[in-house]
């Protein structure tokens, strides 16, 4: 009996310490860790992200960018940080991807993160060097085929969506590119526009503005049908039928993070999504915005997970 009395009020007061703590959440900087260079689609959309925060909270949500293998170094920096909610991880398709390719990871993304808040979906987009002599997904197909071996992608790391974009088309298609891993799509795209490396398929907000530029030559995007914000641009599935690559870009925290914290940060992410101006200048970007609770985005990054392994699986690759 005094045991179970001990035992309730213990669990009485991590209730009520947990919602006092988030009331008072959150009262220094918080860092988002970002796995990728400065410059690119991820770090642009936490930056934009980051200044609603910092102005609706009232403490500055501070970017840290930590480039590496695949983001998996920003991710393992995150997961063994205190769960307080003063650490968070941006989370893309390469975290989902990364759980099956590579084969020693020192953590497993769903067991040890929890998941915060959705931000938006994406589609990537193939574009080349405009030094290569074709015009559409059909032609870059034929040109891969006359040239075997002879063309290479770029990717933002191995595990990326960008890469496994790249493996999936090789896959489909059955041409010979070789793959050149950057530590982010923005350090990539120099190399590409003097045609040292060919091609990316860049999540749509690097790649449209390298088209719209006039840097480089738009063929083809990745989701299942055209996407809204770029109409013009054919999907590869319409010439090579079943191929799909969306992406998402969210929000998790460490394992252990309070979940009155995790609420609280969803519901602010959620209200930002709700904001003309953000709003507007992540459609600008090429991205949808898709607010979901935790539970919902948590769902996304599992389902995500499980597609991803089926497609690493499937075209044979591993990262050591």
């Amino acid at each position: 009996m005094l045991c179970a009395a001990i035992i309730g009020l213990i669990g009485l007061w991590s209730i009520v310490a947990g919602s006092a703590f988030a009331a008072d959440y959150p009262n220094r900087p918080v860092r988002w860790l970002i796995g990728f260079a400065a410059g690119g689609p991820v770090d642009v959309t936490a930056r934009l992200l980051s200044q609603w925060l910092s102005e609706s909270l009232g403490q500055q949500f501070v970017v840290e960018n930590r480039a590496g293998s695949g983001g998996n170094i920003a991710a393992a920096t995150a997961i063994n940080s205190t769960p307080d909610g003063y650490t968070l991880l941006f989370v893309a398709p390469n975290n989902a991807i990364s759980t099956s390719l590579y084969k020693h990871l020192s953590f497993d993304f769903l067991r040890d993160t929890v998941p915060v808040a959705s931000i938006m979906q994406l589609t990537n987009m193939l574009v080349v060097s405009k030094d290569l002599p074709v015009k559409s997904v059909s032609e870059f197909i034929d040109y891969c085929k006359a040239n075997p071996g002879k063309v290479s992608y770029a990717s933002s790391g191995y595990g990326t969506s960008v890469h496994m974009s790249g493996e999936l088309f090789k896959s489909m298609t059955g041409i010979n590119m070789v793959h050149v891993p950057y530590r982010g799509s923005a350090i990539a795209y120099p190399d590409i526009m003097s045609n040292k490396v060919q091609l990316i398929f860049d999540n749509l907000p690097g790649a449209l503005e390298q088209t719209r530029a006039g840097n480089l030559r738009a063929l083809g995007v990745t989701s299942p049908q055209r996407w809204p914000s770029v109409p013009d641009i054919p999907a590869i599935a319409e010439t090579v039928p079943g191929f799909e690559s969306v992406g998402f870009y969210g929000i998790s925290a460490p394992k252990g993070t309070p979940p009155e914290i995790v609420d609280k940060l969803n519901k602010a992410v959620n209200e930002a999504l709700k904001d003309p101006k953000l709003i507007a200048r992540l459609t600008e970007m090429g991205g949808i915005p898709k607010p979901m609770t935790p539970a919902e985005f948590g769902k996304l990054v599992a389902d995500e997970t499980e597609k991803w392994r089926k497609v690493v699986e499937s075209a044979g690759v591993s990262v050591d």
